[in-house]
């Protein structure tokens, strides 16, 4: 089984799907870090020269590639902050993965970024806490709707959310 980490930038996928994927012995696969690896460039590198919608064509590509791959393997992939943007990914999620929202506030998300949204292009103009807002509103349907299971993850530890996944959603 794949188990996909969703949620917005901050939320904890990276950090969380690390411990869960050390736990059960399996790959750990972050989607930023394979999109880097497969154009060669990084993040802010692609939005610099291709803008969001560049950006998001990559991702749909190396999201549907890393599904098709891992999907009848048991491995634990971190998504994007936006991966549930790209058309076609909701439904992709909920029929090849066992998708997990790690839902949080904006306020604690704007916590967790804050000194760390410098490779974080979509954060880079304004205020942080807005920023954070606007996006998030947008996307709380998405997320919702690609997730089986939605973790309420404000005021839990990385390894504290990780022993709920194991525990209880797994």
């Amino acid at each position: 089984m794949l188990l996909a980490l969703t949620g917005f930038m901050g939320s904890g996928k990276t950090s969380v799907g690390r411990i869960v994927a050390d736990a059960l012995g399996c790959p750990f696969l972050d989607l930023d870090a394979l999109i880097e690896k497969a154009s060669e460039r990084s993040i802010p590198e692609i939005f610099a020269a291709d803008g969001e919608e560049g950006f998001r064509k990559l991702e749909a590509r190396q999201l549907r590639s890393t599904v098709d791959k891992y999907a009848a393997s048991t491995a634990v992939l971190s998504l994007g902050g936006g991966t549930v943007t790209v058309p076609g990914a909701i439904p992709l999620l909920q029929e090849k993965t066992l998708c997990i929202y790690l839902k949080a506030t904006p306020e604690s998300l704007a916590g967790h970024l804050e000194g760390n949204s410098s490779n974080r292009p979509l954060l880079q103009e304004g205020k942080l806490i807005e920023n954070i807002r606007e996006r998030l509103s947008g996307r709380e349907k998405l997320y919702r709707d690609a997730a089986h299971i939605i973790l309420e993850t404000d005021g839990l530890s990385p390894e504290e959310i990780a022993d709920e996944i194991i525990i209880d959603c797994l």
